[in-house]
């Protein structure tokens, strides 16, 4: 990219920031500015290759990826967070940045994405991440999670299924989602799942003309030992 490119993004993140910041609380650009430019550089470089997300340009990743994956943080509940699917380390590597008094663990399956996300981690010397490569059914932490969110599951139902016995008694499932999930949500009170529902709260994204939500979600009782 030519410089003149790069300054164009780091405005676009610089005022994508400082809407957050504005409109939240959580967000600190000056802190976060330079490891995000950091990670946006690398995931372009590296998705050039390895084909890790569908957004190629680097302004929407911006938007897309980077402010999307903040927009969530005031719904984080620390100390332990799990980001499950998490690609390319979305939205974890931007939270852990937010976030370094919380540790993150980023899991997903497949191999390919795991080493970019290992990657990433060590460039940007994010001493609060771990990354597992395994299938959230086969996932068994040592201590169970006060967050699990996730860009990436079909459904409520599912994620809960899936996810429900990483979650600590007193800990938030977050599932993030773009339209409001109306029918996902009739399917989940069908469904009978330990888990109520807390809310569906829209998430501003600077920059995106598109709708975002979040269902924050909770154990009803402790998932079983």
């Amino acid at each position: 990219m030519t410089k003149a490119r790069d300054a164009q993004l780091a405005t676009q993140l610089c005022n994508g920031l400082a809407h957050l910041s504005q409109a939240e609380g959580s967000v600190s650009p000056p802190d976060l500015l330079d490891p995000l430019l950091s990670y946006l550089a690398l995931l372009g470089k590296w998705n050039r290759v390895y084909n890790l997300t569908a957004i190629q340009d680097p302004g929407d990743m911006v938007s897309q990826h980077m402010l999307d994956s903040l927009a969530v943080l005031p719904f984080i509940k620390s100390p332990k967070v799990l980001d499950v699917g998490t690609g390319a380390g979305l939205p974890g590597i931007p939270l852990a940045l937010a976030r370094p008094d919380c540790e993150f663990t980023l899991l997903d399956s497949n191999a390919k994405k795991t080493r970019f996300v290992t990657q990433a981690v060590a460039e940007l010397r994010l001493a609060n991440v771990t990354v597992i490569q395994s299938r959230v059914e086969d996932f068994t932490p040592a201590e169970r999670f006060t967050t699990v969110v996730s860009r990436a599951f079909a459904s409520i139902n599912d994620m809960l299924n899936r996810c429900g016995h990483l979650i600590t008694a007193d800990g938030v499932i977050l599932a993030m989602k773009g339209r409001t999930p109306d029918q996902e949500l009739v399917e989940l009170q069908d469904a009978g799942l330990k888990f109520q529902l807390d809310g569906v709260y829209p998430l501003t994204v600077p920059g995106l003309d598109a709708q975002r939500h979040v269902a924050v979600l909770q154990p009803i009782n402790p998932p079983d030992p």
